[in-house]
């Protein structure tokens, strides 16, 4: 089974899920989902744990027929494109099928919030789906407790945010 990547327009995620589950055929998709990631946000003087898209504008879509998953998205009334070169369409590698299920839950597809403390110029993260991979953060911002890292995905290197909470900085 591979994973593809579908376009979708940014913002309609959510609703081009529910109609791919209505029009494509029953037991030709085993998964199709939305990879999110949970970010605390303040509000009203209060921080709130918020679920928000991981890359915007694509979904991911688990098939064994990918050419007859295409057809049938033809009938899905919302713009949908599966990314592929010359009629081929390109499953994601191994790499990022393992990146995936390592930092999300099969039927979940959240990155949970991490925690790390900062010792002199070094993160380390001390739970989480980060835990380990300290190596992939290519930048922090503590106001907004996001960790960017730069992944290779559908064939280049994205900049992706997830949640770290730095709780301590010691020197």
């Amino acid at each position: 089974m591979a994973l593809y990547v579908i376009q979708v327009a940014g913002g309609k995620e959510s609703r081009v899920v529910e109609l791919i589950d209505t029009f494509v055929s029953e037991g030709l998709v085993q998964e199709c989902f939305i990879p999110r990631y949970e970010i605390m946000r303040r509000y009203r003087g209060e921080w709130h744990k918020r679920v928000e898209t991981l890359v915007p504008g694509y979904l991911f879509i688990e098939c064994k027929d990918v050419g007859r998953v295409n057809e049938e998205l033809r009938r899905v009334p919302a713009f949908t494109r599966l990314l592929g070169n010359d009629d081929r369409f390109i499953p994601l590698t191994d790499d990022e099928v393992r990146w995936l299920n390592a930092f999300t839950d099969l039927g979940d597809r959240v990155v949970k919030m991490s925690e790390g403390v900062i010792e002199g110029d070094k993160v380390i993260v001390l739970n989480g789906p980060l835990m380990n991979h300290e190596g992939q953060i290519s930048k922090i911002d503590r106001h907004r407790r996001i960790a960017y890292l730069d992944m290779p995905m559908m064939g280049r290197t994205k900049t992706i945010k997830v949640g770290l909470e730095i709780v301590s900085k010691r020197t």
